[in-house]
């Protein structure tokens, strides 16, 4: 893969705001293993290794199991995951694939009868940032260490 910029050094203003963006996600109420499946999903989708593997150990360190981690693609075809995490991640891939229809009216409404709008505006938040990380690590060749 050829080197491309390292954003951080190149655009260190626009690298900051991202930082700031990914604090705020950090320090929201979100649950952490929420916010691990909404990060492992979108790099899923977006084909972002280098998001996979940082995201794969910070959810095992949280204490994910490992075959969750293995069906996460098929996370509707089992029974691994509750009602709520399916919520989550029926979220994650509405709005990562946006261009397809965006967040349906029917996923929002499941959304609203297990989390006040705080906490939704947050899965939102972070279902945003983990796709701008996504296009930044892919589109600046990001490798894994």
């Amino acid at each position: 893969m050829e080197k491309r910029i390292n954003l951080a050094a190149v655009e260190p203003n626009a690298y900051n705001a991202m930082l700031a963006l990914e604090k705020y996600v950090r320090t929201s109420q979100l649950q952490p293993l929420h916010r691990e499946l909404i990060k492992l999903r979108a790099s899923q989708i977006n084909g972002c290794a280098y998001c996979l593997d940082m995201h794969s150990k910070e959810a095992l360190e949280l204490g994910e199991t490992q075959q969750r981690i293995f069906v996460l693609d098929g996370w509707k075809e089992t029974s691994l995951f509750s009602e709520e995490e399916k919520i989550v991640l029926a979220m994650t891939e509405e709005i990562t694939l946006i261009n397809r229809q965006g967040l349906t009216s029917n996923t929002y409404q499941q959304a609203l009868q297990h989390f006040d709008e705080h906490y939704i505006g947050q899965i939102i938040m972070a279902i945003i940032t983990i796709n701008a990380w996504n296009r930044i690590a892919i589109s600046t060749h990001l490798e894994i260490a």
